[in-house]
């Protein structure tokens, strides 16, 4: 067995375990996969980076998007998600997304999710910002995604399903014709096996969630660190619109030098009349966008920035006092308890604001049935990019993608297994892949990575900023490919050094995406090239990696996204128009 990538400087696997299918990822995408595969009877393995509810999944305030409400339709779902995502939507894969969602969440409330109802026993919703419906379901007020990490966690362990905890993925196993047999992975000193191992299995999903970590401040857990992507990349699958990251447009702003994780502000709050205000109390957003605090994401947070920039502040407001206390202890209780935690109280004071790194609408590239360009590779949730989400995500529609897409993928390989053979065979263990290694970071080149990015490629971009960021990064990657060829190693194999190199890949691919579109569209926000062109930038950003570690940039058009796979056992087509090579 063969890898057809670089692979991260590690020491070989010292056990292994054989399944059908891994599932890398403990979120709503990674567990609804592993759970619907379980059901079609195929050994399943989850494996996941940290305890299997410490995913982004829990962190989810808002709530989940669906057709559920009275008058509402998947057609007016449909319609808000395409004008969200700026041109760039698949619209078959949304079209998808909304007439599959609505049951989709069906079947999540019968493994046990518990949404917030309203006096009649239905389910409450409310809206988010793009929604032109009430069609949000949520649990505990402001604690959805920890009812629906809870309920699928549960489910998990009731069925006895195996996992795998505290383990950092490293890189795809494949055999001499390309397709997936596994992963190597790295177990952090906890459970039955400890160390670097391998699991053979002929199917392996990613869902590995965000890369958020790229970033200096961002509403991510401190395991975004984009090692899906990276894996992805390393193993020659094809990337896309990875240039498009969310901003969300109200995180609890903790002071200009503060990094790491921060407290989201739901965009829930601004669905029941909070108001965006300067230092003045003036009202900024309105007459901005028919919706106000409630336009999209990338609009609210343009508008936050314009209004900073102005101002010379290094933050806004959110006002919300007139609530009331029994409002915010009810409806918000998480929002308010993390406010208070800070000195700030929003019953009586407006919440300091800022936007920060929040989701990843582009990823690991997929079709409809979230098979990536990688023979028995898939992707599902953040880490992919089905074309659901264009330019900009769309509030609250990440869960619902994770589910429908999961549901879907389980589908195809129970399917593969019993119609076609593919996925019947466990691949025999083999000895490890002799290919070039990757140069590993320090550890501390994590926190120059992020201010870099941050600095650079954050919500405000431009050429010069850019190249900027793009020349730094290069000399991170040059002076660890140097040490790697002068002395035969970088930093020591670790988790924080694979977690550091795979941000310096995320953060390569971003730039060269962002750089390349000279354009302004969606969460992608060009202070040189202020408007949005049609004519020469409706195309998504395609990135791949050559063997020579140099990254393959093309565009590819709309109509062409998905990707088309003309067989599952050789290698994917290539397509698209060539652009340039830069080195990775």
């Amino acid at each position: 067995m063969t890898s057809t990538g670089i692979r991260l400087h590690a020491p070989e696997p010292g056990w292994s375990i054989a399944a059908d299918v891994v599932v890398v990822g403990s979120g709503v995408a990674g567990l609804t996969t592993a759970l619907r595969c379980e059901a079609a009877g195929l050994r399943t393995v989850v494996v996941t980076k940290a305890r299997l509810d410490d995913g982004s999944t829990r962190w989810a305030q808002g709530g989940i998007a669906a057709a559920l409400g009275e008058g509402d339709t998947p057609e007016q779902h449909l319609e808000d998600t395409l004008v969200a995502g700026a041109g760039l939507c698949d619209e078959e894969a949304v079209r998808i997304l909304v007439t599959e969602g609505p049951d989709a969440v069906r079947r999540l409330i019968s493994t046990g999710a518990h949404f917030d109802t309203d006096g009649e026993g239905g389910i409450q919703l409310t809206r988010e910002g793009g929604h032109h419906r009430r069609r949000i379901a949520h649990a505990g007020g402001d604690a959805t995604g920890a009812e629906i990490s809870r309920a699928l966690v549960e489910a998990v362990r009731a069925c006895g399903l195996r996992t795998i905890e505290n383990a950092l993925v490293l890189d795809l196993l494949t055999d001499a014709e390309g397709r997936t047999t596994g992963v190597s992975l790295h177990v952090m000193g906890e459970g039955q096996h400890d160390g670097v191992g391998a699991v053979h299995a002929p199917a392996v999903v990613l869902a590995t969630g965000g890369m958020g970590q790229v970033f200096s401040a961002t509403t991510n857990p401190s395991v975004s660190t984009g090692d899906g992507v990276a894996l992805a990349l390393r193993a020659g699958a094809e990337l896309s619109d990875l240039e498009f990251v969310q901003f969300h447009p109200t995180v609890l702003f903790l002071g200009p030098d503060a990094e790491g994780q921060q407290p989201l502000v739901s965009e829930a709050v601004r669905g029941e009349g909070a108001h965006l205000v300067d230092a003045d109390g003036v009202r900024f957003m309105a007459g901005q966008h028919e919706l106000a605090e409630l336009a999209p994401r990338d609009i609210v947070a343009k508008g936050i920035m314009r209004r900073m920039q102005e101002r010379g502040a290094e933050h806004m407001f959110l006002d919300a006092r007139h609530f009331g206390a029994d409002m915010w202890e009810n409806r918000f209780p998480t929002i308010l308890a993390a406010c208070r935690a800070h000195g700030i109280d929003p019953v009586t004071e407006p919440i300091p604001v800022a936007p920060a790194a929040h989701y990843a609408s582009g990823g690991v590239r997929t079709d409809s049935r979230g098979r990536t360009t990688v023979p028995g590779l898939y992707a599902c949730g953040e880490v992919a990019c089905t074309g659901v989400h264009g330019a900009n995500r769309l509030a609250s529609n990440s869960l619902l993608e994770g589910l429908v897409y999961a549901e879907r993928i389980a589908a195809d390989i129970a399917r593969g297994r019993t119609e076609d053979g593919l996925y019947a065979r466990v691949p025999e263990p083999v000895p490890y892949p002799e290919t070039p290694a990757h140069p590993l970071l320090a550890p501390e080149d994590r926190f120059t990575i992020q201010r870099i990015m941050t600095d650079g490629a954050g919500v405000l971009r431009s050429a010069r900023s850019l190249q900027e960021a793009a020349d730094r990064i290069q000399r991170l990657h040059s002076d660890a490919r140097d040490a790697l060829e002068e002395n035969g190693k970088t930093s020591e194999p670790g988790v924080d050094t694979w977690e550091t190199t795979n941000l310096l890949c995320v953060a390569r691919v971003l730039v060269a995406a962002a750089l390349l579109r000279a354009e302004t569209r969606g969460c992608h926000w060009r202070e040189d090239h202020a408007g949005r062109d049609d004519t020469d930038w409706r195309r998504h950003i395609v990135v791949t990696l050559n063997p020579d570690r140099t990254l393959a940039v093309r565009t590819t058009e709309t109509a062409d996204f998905p990707p088309t796979l003309p067989q599952v056992l050789g290698p994917a087509r290539a397509g698209g128009t060539a652009m340039h090579s830069q080195e990775q």
